[in-house]
This record gives C-alpha cells, sequence and structure tokens, in this order.
C-alpha cells in the first residue's frame, strides 16, 4: 500500500505547476515510537528509513507565510507502521533554523490492535492522520544541510475515541537541488 501510495505522489509531483519545482530533497534515519507527553506506548519500535522533498515556497500561499510544500515517507524496519505525508513547512532563520510543518498522513498500521491483559487499543485509529512535525537545522554549506527531526502522527479523537498517537524523532540529511 505504501509504495503504490508514494508512487501516485510522486507522479502527481510530476505534473505540479513548474512553481514547486523541488527545492531540496532530504533522507534521514529516526527513532519508531518514541515515548512523549503526546503518545501512549503503542508497542513499536526500530528504526525509521525516511525520504522526502520540499518544493519552492508558494507564494501563492504569502497570506499565511508561503509556505514551502513537501511529501516524504517514512518506513518502519521492523515491520511496524510506515506512512506517507504530504503538507505545508515553513523556514524560519538561515543558516541555523527552525521549520515547523504540518500536514496529513496516510499509514499501514493495524486497523485493530488491544494490548494483552487490559482494553487499551494502541491501533492509531483512522487510516488519515495529522502529521505536525519541527525540523530545527543547520546550513553546513550552501547546498549541505542537517536537520533534528520530530514528526508527530495522530488524529485529535476526531474520527474515535481512542488516539494513542506515535512520535518519531531522528536526523535528516538536507540537499538542494
Amino acid at each position: 500500500m505504501i509504495a503504490r501510495a508514494l508512487g501516485l505522489a510522486l507522479a502527481s509531483a510530476a505534473l505540479w505547476p513548474a512553481s514547486l519545482a523541488a527545492q531540496e530533497a532530504w533522507v534521514g534515519v529516526a527513532a519508531h515510537g518514541v515515548d512523549t507527553p503526546l503518545t501512549f506506548d503503542t508497542g513499536e519500535g526500530g528504526v525509521d528509513l525516511q525520504a522526502g522533498y520540499r518544493f519552492a515556497p508558494e507564494r501563492a500561499l504569502a497570506v499565511i507565510g508561503s509556505p514551502a510544500p513537501y511529501v516524504f515517507a517514512l518506513v518502519n524496519s521492523d515491520g511496524d507502521t510506515s506512512l506517507i505525508a504530504a503538507g505545508l513547512s515553513w523556514k524560519r532563520g538561515e543558516r541555523l533554523y527552525a521549520r515547523p510543518g504540518i500536514g496529513v498522513a496516510v499509514h499501514d498500521g493495524p486497523s485493530l490492535r488491544v494490548r494483552a491483559g487490559d482494553d487499551l487499543r494502541t491501533d492509531l485509529g483512522s487510516r488519515l492522520l495529522f502529521e505536525p512535525e519541527l525540523a530545527l537545522g543547520w546550513q553546513a554549506t550552501p547546498r549541505l544541510g542537517i536537520e533534528a527531526s520530530w514528526v508527530h502522527v495522530s488524529h485529535a479523537q476526531l474520527f474515535s475515541g481512542q488516539n494513542p498517537g506515535l512520535d518519531v524523532i531522528g536526523a535528516r540529511l538536507v540537499v538542494k537541488l
């Protein structure tokens, strides 16, 4: 499912206007299912491999600060939840920068998973999730950057009464195209 969805997202990106030409590509590695105050333990773990594109800031969205559209895929090494996401991010700063973003994600995690011995559901509650993220970066050279990244996926209890959420924390190597 993830491979087909990523292929569709990349094919769609090829049809977007030239103003959305790719500006940056990144690859990264991250810890999966990190315990934070925003999540419950889902029992997932492993390492996530990430790859993504950020497009040029969209001037048509100047009213909200000309965010840069992005797409990315995250694949879990243990066979746990993988996902694809698309959204908007805002870069604040030049050499040292913060890049908050918000998007939506589609994942392949289990549709129902109950922790043994109790009634706590640990599935993500919906196939479609919100995907806020934050990257803190350093532009090492004009073409290469390094980012520490946090990605959170959840549905904020809009689609069901349970919502454990999932946090992924890692590092990315960013290349300006």
